[in-house]
């Protein structure tokens, strides 16, 4: 079988230079999963923990350098998690706390994505056309954990609507679509190892396709019992936006489940300066 073409000017892999990642969890209805995942990704079946599917719906801010210059991209990813159907019979059974952990090494189950907005035309097209993400112009206003300050571990990021101008760029709308937000703060996260992560997608000639993410350290991961309701959400703020209607119909009235996080670590620190002796 071939494999899926590289266009120019891509090649892959595609290497991050730094990646800050937020991923929250909800345990869902799988009926209304099953009918968003047929719409999108007719060749896969939405995975069940227990009598429930999993929405998961993260956050990326990551960096990359190029010959030419560098990048700076954010996104966010409305995912259901599910497996090929025609592989069925080699899927481990497993609870979402196992499956949070990177239990499954066959990565069957993996992230079908349903909507993918992101700021950065150049990462549009390239998701789109080397792994079918259903990916379009989105903008962010994000708050995350820095060592620059202030001290706490609080994410919140709103979402919110774009277009492409003809020149190309990104043309922000003032609507807001969504929130995402969780505060860790006091919190110690698990280190899991569960990458590389499958992401599925599917062309527009109605052929499936997975492409695998490896990320080089552990994440952190927050359990069911750490994340409260008051701790972790999502708020749709446009629920007549496409992505609102799904996530409006996906979730319904569902609390988080737990909460992932991956941040790069620091390459160097510029100090405090001091004083030189006058003469």
């Amino acid at each position: 079988m071939p494999l899926p073409p590289v266009p120019a000017p891509y090649q892959l892999p595609f290497h991050y230079g730094a990646l800050h990642n937020l991923g929250v969890d909800f345990l869902v209805d799988p009926g209304p999963a099953r009918d968003v995942l047929a719409k999108h990704h007719p060749a896969l079946s939405v995975a069940q923990f227990g009598e429930r599917a999993l929405v998961s719906v993260n956050f990326q801010l990551y960096f990359a350098q190029y010959q030419f210059g560098a990048g700076i991209t954010q996104e966010v990813e409305v995912n259901i998690v599910a497996f090929p159907t025609d592989a069925a019979d080699r899927l481990p059974g497993l609870s979402y706390e196992q499956y949070a952990q990177g239990y499954d090494q066959t990565k069957l189950l993996g992230i079908a994505r349903i909507h993918v907005l992101c700021d950065n035309p150049l990462a549009i097209d390239a998701g789109r056309k080397l792994y079918a993400e259903p990916k379009y112009p989105g903008w962010f206003e994000a708050a995350m954990p820095s060592l620059n300050g202030p001290a706490g571990n609080r994410w919140h990021v709103t979402c919110k609507a774009a277009g492409i101008t003809p020149e190309g760029e990104i043309e922000r709308h003032p609507t807001g679509l969504f929130t995402l937000a969780a505060d860790l703060t006091g919190l110690s996260g698990t280190p899991v190892n569960n990458t590389p992560i499958t992401g599925y997608g599917t062309d527009e000639g109605g052929r499936p396709l997975a492409g695998p993410m490896n990320v080089y350290q552990p994440y952190l991961w927050y359990s069911p019992a750490d994340i409260t309701a008051d701790r972790a959400g999502l708020a749709v703020l446009d629920p007549a936006a496409e992505v609102g209607q799904d996530l409006t119909r996906l979730l319904g009235d569902a609390a988080p489940a737990g909460v992932w996080t991956y941040q790069s670590p620091p390459v160097a620190a510029h100090n405090r300066p001091y004083y030189l002796r006058r003469h």
